[in-house]
C-alpha cells in the first residue's frame, strides 16, 4: 500500500521534529526479525524515551536535512529502524545494545550511529551506551561539587577538636 502525499509530508514532519530535538540516532538493520520481536523493541523503547520509527529511507533523508543529524543521509541504506535518544545521549544506544543482548535478537545489525552532528560506525555503540543519563550525570556533578565542603567540614571539626584540647575543655 502506497502512502499518500499528505502521509508522507506528516511523516517527514514528525521525524524532523524528533530529530530537531533529539541527543543521538542509532540507525539498525531489522532484517530477519518478527514482528512481535519489533513490537517488544517498541514497547521498551517507549519506557526508555527513545523514538523508535521504521521510515522509507528517502522520508529520512528529506526529515534529517537542516538538523544535526544531516550526517546520516548517505548510511540511510536498507531496511532501517532509526531509534533517537530523546533523554540523555545514551539511551537509544542502551535500548539496542540491550535488544541485541538475547540471542533470539542477534539478526539485528546495528549500521550506523549518530552524535553531534557525526555519523559513527557500528563499533561506537557500545561507547555510546556507555553515557551517564541525566540522573546519573547530574549525581556525579553533585558529588564533585560536595566533595570539597565535606573536606572543608571535617577540617573545622578537627581543628575545633584540636582547640578544644588544647584548652582542655570536653566535647562529649
Amino acid at each position: 500500500m502506497a502512502l499518500t502525499l499528505q502521509e508522507k509530508k506528516e511523516i517527514i514532519s514528525e521525524v524532523a521534529a524528533v530529530a530537531a530535538s533529539a541527543y543521538s540516532a542509532v540507525a539498525a538493520e531489522y532484517r530477519g526479525l518478527t514482528v512481535a520481536q519489533l513490537t517488544t523493541l517498541r514497547q521498551n523503547a517507549r519506557k526508555n524515551g527513545v523514538y523508535l520509527r521504521v521510515v522509507k529511507n528517502n522520508l529520512a533523508r528529506i526529515a534529517v536535512k537542516d538538523t544535526a543529524f544531516e550526517c546520516i543521509q548517505d548510511g540511510l541504506v536498507g531496511p532501517l529502524v532509526l531509534a533517537f535518544s530523546q533523554e540523555d545521549p545514551g539511551s537509544a544506544a542502551r535500548l539496542i545494545k540491550d535488544f541485541k543482548k538475547d540471542k533470539a535478537n542477534d539478526k539485528m545489525e546495528v549500521k550506523f550511529v549518530a552524535i553531534d552532528g557525526k555519523m559513527l560506525p557500528a563499533s561506537e555503540l557500545e561507547r555510546l551506551a556507555k553515557l551517564p543519563t541525566r540522573d546519573q550525570a547530574l549525581a556525579t556533578l553533585a558529588a564533585v561539587l560536595r566533595a570539597p565542603l565535606d573536606k572543608f567540614a571535617r577540617t573545622l571539626a578537627a581543628l575545633r577538636d584540636q582547640k578544644a584540647e588544647a584548652a582542655g575543655i570536653s566535647l562529649d
